[in-house]
């Protein structure tokens, strides 16, 4: 594969804060999942068992934070993990991982166009979804095009907005467990229903493994922070200090916003409302609750398209680096920004959205599943690549106390990473709704090693062959010279 070229070796901007780094990596975190999915999972899983399951996503997540902060800060590349996994597991697989990553994005930013119409519907019931999907392709296009800054800005004000909806949520819903709010003349619940019909796993251990699959999805997107810091101020400072914050942030967030659900709502009625949040804020008389919760899951949409739309640009950009896509998608414009890889990147998740009216039941499904599966291997990839890197750095002659930021207990920790995210692939296999998932994932995979092989590696090979023989042709006319 070829490396940078001469026309685009232009370097992206470093204009990230500290304050951007971690606003974004929250705000990827936070979103439908929590406000309209916990619901479903504590359904599933019971009061418990949602609480566990999101304790045991919440530790893949650590693991997997720590060992992305090592590689990070010591080269802190705009690829990130794609880089890395090209680096220390093999070209092939980071071609195919980041391919895969790509498209789950692209598919996912599709999507939340779609949704952020859906919710307009509420305030504007007579205006067609399509005009609300073009006013808010317009929006996080611009806020794109402009510059790196624009679009951190952005996030971080996205990212306020769902900090702040949740931290309300926790202090009135914990008033309300307590009995400081009336919950429409009922008394206060205290914790009766973590005991209540069925008691603490209602539907059995098994319930809370399969749960677990759409737990850990939900906190993918916290690995963005890694493609952040190729435009990062001073990423040795600021990736860790946004790693620490974050972790130990989004575990009290969602553990403390699960227990006030799992306190307030029946787990057999937790799964049959619109959204929890909104429920809750009703019974406790909180006026105009579902127009406020309403607006803060628009912002959770706006959120997670604006991310998708800034990594789909960025990984697109490194693609054409290291000569995996082609050379037009590597340059700059006079703003700093990759645009022909933002522009690709938005047509191709306004084909996904198409795809979803047109072929829902099958490419629409396929492009689903692969984006399902992306995202595990992806935290798989940062596990291993950071467990191969500490073995080569050490072997190379380096210190472990030279790194400026380093994973505790290696090799124990990539290790459990990897066979924890293995279980949740595991996991797919016995549940019928995520096997698609499973299978047309591989599929992919598959089809993107073949494709490495047959267009990169045959091309390094002859390439190599034909460096040869120019080589020898050379040193036999050396040869004949000096006779």
């Amino acid at each position: 594969m070829q490396t940078g070229r001469d026309n685009h070796t232009v370097e992206l901007q470093r204009s990230m804060k500290s304050r951007h780094l971690f606003m974004i990596s929250l705000g990827g975190v936070i979103g439908t999942g929590l406000f309209v999915g916990s619901g479903a999972t504590i359904n599933q899983a019971g009061p418990v068992g949602a609480i566990v399951a999101y304790l045991f996503g919440g530790l893949i997540m650590y693991l997997v934070m720590v060992c992305l902060g090592e590689l990070a800060v010591k080269m802190p590349v705009t690829g990130s993990f794609q880089v890395y996994a090209t680096k220390y597991i093999g070209p092939g697989t980071g071609f195919t991982l980041g391919w895969m990553y790509w498209l789950s994005w692209a598919t996912t930013v599709g999507l939340e166009f779609t949704a952020a119409g859906m919710v307009m519907k509420r305030w504007f019931p007579d205006i067609p979804i399509w005009v609300w999907c073009v006013c808010f392709i317009v929006l996080l296009f611009s806020l794109n095009a402009l510059t790196t800054k624009s679009f951190a800005e952005a996030e971080y004000w996205f990212a306020g907005i769902k900090v702040f909806a949740v931290i309300a949520f926790i202090l009135i819903g914990g008033a309300a467990v307590v009995g400081i709010l009336g919950i429409e003349g009922k008394p206060a619940p205290l914790f009766t229903n973590f005991t209540s019909n069925g008691g603490l796993f209602p539907n059995g251990f098994s319930a809370i493994l399969i749960s677990m699959m759409t737990v850990v999805f939900s906190f993918q997107g916290s690995e963005v922070v890694g493609i952040a810091a190729g435009e990062s101020e001073a990423p040795q400072k600021t990736i860790p200090k946004a790693i620490r914050s974050i972790i130990f942030r989004i575990l009290i967030f969602y553990v403390l916003a699960i227990g006030v659900l799992a306190a307030l709502l029946p787990w057999k009625q937790a799964g049959l409302v619109e959204s929890p949040f909104v429920a809750v804020f009703d019974s406790v008389g909180i006026p105009y609750a579902a127009d406020i919760m309403n607006a803060v899951i628009l912002t959770a949409l706006l959120s997670v398209g604006n991310s998708g739309l800034y990594v789909c640009t960025r990984m697109l950009w490194s693609f054409s680096q290291s000569g995996m896509a082609h050379p037009a998608f590597g340059k700059l414009n006079a703003r700093g920004v990759p645009f022909n890889a933002l522009l690709i990147s938005l047509s191709f998740a306004l084909l996904s959205l198409l795809t979803s009216v047109i072929a829902a039941e099958t490419l629409f499904v396929v492009l689903l599943s692969i984006g399902g599966m992306a995202g595990t291997l992806t935290w798989m990839s940062i596990a291993l690549s950071q467990y191969n890197f500490r073995k080569q750095f050490i072997k190379n002659g380096g210190g472990v106390r030279e790194l400026k930021y380093r994973v505790p207990l290696y090799p124990f920790i990539p290790i459990v990473c990897l066979i924890l995210c293995a279980s949740i692939l595991v996991f797919m296999a016995f549940d019928p709704a995520q096997r698609s998932s499973l299978y047309f994932g591989c599929g992919f995979m598959g089809c993107c090693y073949l494709y490495y092989y047959l267009r990169y590696t045959r091309n390094e090979k002859r390439s190599l062959s034909f460096e040869e023989a120019e080589t020898n042709k050379a040193n036999n006319v050396v040869l004949e010279e000096r006779a």
